[in-house]
């Protein structure tokens, strides 16, 4: 055990078994606090499923990670920053929700350890990363790990995105992260397959289902570069730019994609949340 909380994955002098290789996960965090308020811009169950998907997921993963890392669609920075505080604040970065949702706490420890490992695979690839030793976990971060890891009690790093907002740029950053699969490290990218909220034209559903089919086609029918052709060219999609006027919520698709490209993937959660369909994927199936 190092001192800031992190296991090693490569001794069991504790008595503690050593890591095998951690899925990694692309997910729907919702929208604000939604799984913590009744919600009353639509039926009152609109994000139970979703929920209750985050809350299965500590038991899908099939073993406790040592370390969680997040790239969260709300954080965006040149060059790419990681947050490595001992213990990070929250970022309340959503308005006009009931007061109790700007009270919730999610005391999960950080580790400086890991954010150097983060730093140091990036650099290693040619990409720049820089500490922050301010910045808190966004809505992004702490909103589902409530959920999927209410303990608190494991160290959460967050990665931000790049404004560039190039696909094959975000691939690469996953790419670089690849490793930390192989030492207990969670990798979860957090947006939404579908975030267009004031998408009310006419087939705005049909689009949207046919983004979604497109979507599950290029993560699970595709691994390696075929599935990385399919992802770098998504504008090409049915619906894209309808479906995501800005890219943000799908990009760390991308990057859990690139930390996974040898790995099978599937659909763990697709449902209607409204009338849209929402998917999460699982890869290392």
């Amino acid at each position: 055990m190092t001192q800031d909380g992190i296991t090693s994955s490569n001794s069991a002098s504790d008595g503690a078994p050593t890591c095998t290789r951690m899925p990694a996960y692309f997910l729907a965090h919702g929208a604000g606090p939604c799984f913590f308020m009744e919600w009353t811009q639509g039926p009152r169950d609109t994000w139970t499923r979703l929920g209750a998907w985050l809350q299965s997921m500590e038991s899908d993963a099939g073993q406790r990670p040592r370390a969680i890392v997040v790239i969260s669609a709300h954080w965006e920075a040149h060059p790419l920053r990681v947050n490595g505080q001992h213990r990070s604040g929250l970022l309340y970065d959503y308005g006009g929700f009931p007061a109790h949702t700007y009270e919730l706490q999610y005391p999960a420890p950080g580790s400086q350890e890991l954010a150097r490992r983060v730093q140091a695979l990036l650099v290693a690839q040619g990409l720049s990363c820089d500490a922050d030793d301010e910045r808190g976990l966004d809505h992004g971060v702490f909103i589902p790990l409530m959920l999927a890891y209410p303990a608190a009690d494991i160290p959460v790093v967050q990665l931000s995105l790049h404004p560039s907002l190039d696909p094959e740029a975000h691939q690469a950053m996953g790419r670089a992260l690849a490793p930390l699969r192989e030492e207990g490290v969670l990798l979860l990218g957090s947006g939404m397959s579908y975030h267009n909220r004031v998408n009310t034209e006419p087939g705005a559903e049909q689009m949207a289902l046919g983004f979604d089919q497109w979507l599950q086609d290029a993560v699970c029918q595709h691994t390696g570069d075929a599935r990385a052709r399919q992802l770098n060219a998504w504008l090409d999609a049915p619906g894209a730019r309808r479906a995501h006027p800005r890219e943000e919520h799908l990009l760390p698709l991308m990057v859990i994609a690139g930390a996974s490209e040898g790995d099978a993937a599937r659909a763990s959660f697709c449902e209607p949340i409204g009338n849209i369909p929402v998917s999460c994927f699982r890869f290392g199936v």
